[in-house]
């Protein structure tokens, strides 16, 4: 019995950590790619995006992961937490 709950225990830990580092990592996007990440943002950010130009510069500062990370999101909070 109590084998077994060590033993689902330490699944749920591995099973967490891959979740985890899976959800970190995107597909990188590059920095030619600025226009479409920016349009993606303002779409998801609506009337919380800032202006174009800014996002713009932003996007270039920012790494091919971060950009990734940015068109994955589909929400407001997401885009949040990315960079």
């Amino acid at each position: 019995m109590k084998s077994q709950k060590s033993l689902r225990g330490i699944t749920g830990l591995f099973v967490s950590v891959l979740v985890m580092q899976g959800c970190s990592n995107y597909e990188p996007v590059p920095v030619s790619e600025c226009n479409k990440v920016v349009a993606h943002a303002a779409k998801v950010l609506g009337n919380f995006a800032p202006s174009h130009s800014e996002m713009m510069a932003d996007c270039k500062k920012s790494t091919d992961n971060d950009r990734g990370c940015i068109m994955a999101s589909t929400k407001k909070g997401q885009i949040a937490q990315c960079g």
